[in-house]
C-alpha cells in the first residue's frame, strides 16, 4: 500500500510537472509600431526619399526634353521633307518608349533600394525581440500589426521591454502603447 501511495504520488508529480512544462508564455507586439521609432528607420526612410527624388528628377527631365522636340516638330513639322518628318516621329516615339522603360525600371530600383535600406532595421527589430522573448521565456511572439491573428488570450505586449534592449525612447507624444487587447472573432 504504502509503495502504491509513493507511486501515485511520483506520478502526480511527473504529471504536474509535465502540464507546466508544455505551459506556453505567449506575447505580442506591433512591429510596425517597433519599427516605427527606430532611428534607423527614419534615417532609411529618408534615404529612400532622396533616391526617389533623384528618379522623379530624371523623368521630369526626359519628359521636358520629349515636350520640347515636339513642340519643335509641330512647329516645324508643315515644312520638312516627308522622310525628315518621319525620322523625326521615330525619334519622338524612340523617347517616349524609354521614359515608359525608365519608368518601369525605376519602380523596381525604388522597391528594391526600400528593401535593401530596411532590412537592417527589420533585423536589427527582430534581433532585440528574440532577446527579449528569451530572457523573458516567451515561446512565441504574435506580431499584432499584420492583422493575422484572428483570435488570441490576453497576452503580453512587449514593445516596452524591445524599445528598451534597443535604448530607444518614445517619441514625446506618444507614451507605452497599453496592452492590444484581443481582436474579436470574426462572425
Amino acid at each position: 500500500m504504502k509503495n502504491i501511495a509513493k507511486l501515485v504520488v511520483v506520478s502526480a508529480v511527473v504529471l504536474m510537472s509535465s502540464f507546466t512544462a508544455n505551459a506556453q508564455k505567449i506575447a505580442h507586439i506591433d512591429l510596425d509600431s517597433l519599427i516605427s521609432i527606430m532611428p534607423e528607420s527614419k534615417t532609411a526612410q529618408q534615404a529612400v526619399q532622396d533616391y526617389a527624388k533623384q528618379l522623379e528628377q530624371q523623368v521630369i527631365a526626359m519628359q521636358t526634353e520629349l515636350q520640347e522636340k515636339y513642340e519643335k516638330y509641330q512647329a516645324e513639322s508643315a515644312n520638312l521633307a516627308p522622310i525628315i518628318k518621319t525620322n523625326r516621329e521615330k525619334e519622338l516615339n524612340d523617347l517616349n518608349q524609354r521614359i515608359q522603360d525608365f519608368q518601369q525600371q525605376a519602380q523596381a530600383d525604388y522597391q528594391n533600394k526600400s528593401a535593401e535600406l530596411s532590412k537592417p532595421v527589420y533585423d536589427k527589430a527582430k534581433k532585440a525581440i528574440d532577446q527579449v522573448a528569451k530572457e523573458n521565456g516567451y515561446k512565441y511572439v504574435l506580431d499584432t500589426s499584420t492583422g493575422l491573428v484572428l483570435y488570441t488570450e490576453p497576452t503580453e505586449d512587449i514593445i516596452g521591454l524591445v524599445v528598451k534592449k534597443l535604448g530607444i525612447t518614445f517619441p514625446a507624444k506618444t507614451t507605452t502603447p497599453a496592452p492590444t487587447p484581443a481582436p474579436a472573432p470574426k462572425k
